[in-house]
């Protein structure tokens, strides 16, 4: 199965959701540093549809200006068009496989798409 973790090395809960995934055998891993090679919006928004969630449920608010911008209340081209311009913004970390995509917050919700 192939997976792709829109990771941060400097996030705890992103390496663990990547020791998970590299853990599992049959784990073919793409590891994208979003904060280097930021999604584009089409790809986050079809990341959140597929996750079941909004871009605003993908907002990073912890460390970030998002409330001051009022992003969490802001329609979904707005945040997802702050989230390509500042990808600090984005909530990591983000698991795409065959099964679907999850915001892994916490760590163990990579396996109902495994």
């Amino acid at each position: 199965m192939k997976a792709t973790i829109w990771h941060n090395p400097d996030c705890g809960t992103s390496r663990k959701t990547k020791a998970i995934l590299e853990e599992t055998p049959g784990v073919e891993l793409t590891v994208v540093e979003y904060l280097k090679t930021p999604p584009s919006a089409d790809k986050l928004a079809q990341l959140y549809r597929d996750a079941g969630i909004t871009p605003q449920k993908g907002l990073r608010l912890r460390g970030t200006d998002a409330e001051e911008r009022g992003l969490p209340q802001a329609d979904d081209a707005t945040v997802l068009g702050a989230m390509v311009a500042q990808p600090r913004l984005i909530e990591r970390p983000l698991v795409e496989t065959e099964k679907g995509a999850r915001l892994c917050r916490p760590q163990d919700l990579v396996r109902e798409i495994l």
